[in-house]
């Protein structure tokens, strides 16, 4: 192959690229800012919820049972995990 052929295959190359590429994002566009910030938000909820249920009722608890922090700190980390778990499916599922 002569030079000229070689760069001209390389610029149809890059060109293909470059028009898939375009095709793929008109697809599949990139979500705007609020939305990422709405799934932020969403994210957040979904594990600080779950937390704060797990200790307003093992505080309950505790008071009524007078345990101290025995069940507050059981299910605070009951309602973490939960809501890492819940998160972390959420997240997968978008």
């Amino acid at each position: 192959m002569k030079p000229d052929e070689e760069t001209d295959r390389r610029m149809d190359d890059a060109a293909r690229r470059a028009l898939r590429r375009e095709e793929q994002a008109r697809k599949d566009p990139e979500p705007s800012l609020g939305r990422r910030l709405g799934q932020i938000g969403v994210l957040g909820w979904a594990i600080v919820v779950p937390l704060l249920i797990g200790l307003f009722i093992g505080r309950w608890l505790d008071r009524l049972f007078g345990t101290g922090v025995m069940f507050a700190a059981a299910l605070l980390f009951l309602g973490a995990a939960l809501g890492l778990w819940s998160a972390w499916r959420w997240m997968h599922r978008q």
